[in-house]
């Protein structure tokens, strides 16, 4: 649990940013509440009946936002707890893009929840690239299932590569579907039960939209 936290850490940063407070102010509050998580030991205690662990998180963040003392004891605290840190640049520079959307906190919380989901799957498609030798073709497929190679055909990847484009639609179905089996991994981490990862996928795919 104490590494799913440090791994989904950003949805709630962008969360509570999104609610008008400043960048140190978010990056105080977010620290403070992991703190708060294992000094209160909420996740010794989580429990399948507790559900979905996005959902669960976003729960106990609101309420810890709720209290006032909470807050003020975030601006003494500062840093946070040493295994949840991050660096407030890269958090801004992360968020600042999504300051045009008019969404919600909450809209905000799952589509960086789901975009972290695919990222982490990412992050294990490349790694096994890497280890396979293969990286440089990893970086010109992630694209095409990302949905960033609008302006890149078929034919000038085959041409990169050496194959023909045949060979390209294969390989983009095959990372598709390998992308789409890491994400169930992904998730499957974070549901109580099994049966919730379809459901899950079908409600982190809309809130990507």
């Amino acid at each position: 649990m104490e590494a799913l936290c440090r791994a989904y850490w950003f949805p709630l940063y962008a969360y509570v940013r999104r609610k008008d407070h400043d960048a140190e102010t978010a990056r105080d509050l977010t620290q403070a509440f992991f703190m708060r998580l294992v000094e209160a030991r909420y996740l010794d205690i989580v429990k399948p009946e507790a559900g979905r662990f996005r959902a669960f998180l976003l729960h106990k963040f609101k309420q810890f936002l709720g209290h006032e003392r909470d807050r003020a004891r975030a601006k003494k605290r500062g840093g946070g707890i040493a295994d949840i840190r991050f660096d407030l640049d890269e958090a801004e520079a992360r968020y600042l893009p999504a300051l045009a959307d008019p969404r919600t906190p909450e809209k905000e919380y799952e589509r960086r929840w789901a975009q972290t989901v695919v990222d982490r799957a990412l992050e294990r498609l490349a790694e096994d690239a890497r280890q396979r030798g293969r990286i440089r073709e990893f970086g010109l497929l992630k694209g095409y299932v990302t949905g960033n190679s609008a302006r890149t055909s078929y034919q000038d990847v085959a041409t990169e590569i050496g194959v023909g484009v045949s060979a390209v639609k294969s390989a983009v179905h095959r990372l598709r579907k390998r992308l789409g089996r890491v994400m169930r991994e992904e998730i499957a981490e974070t549901v109580a039960d099994p049966a919730e990862v379809d459901d899950e996928m079908r409600h982190l795919f809309a809130a990507l939209e």
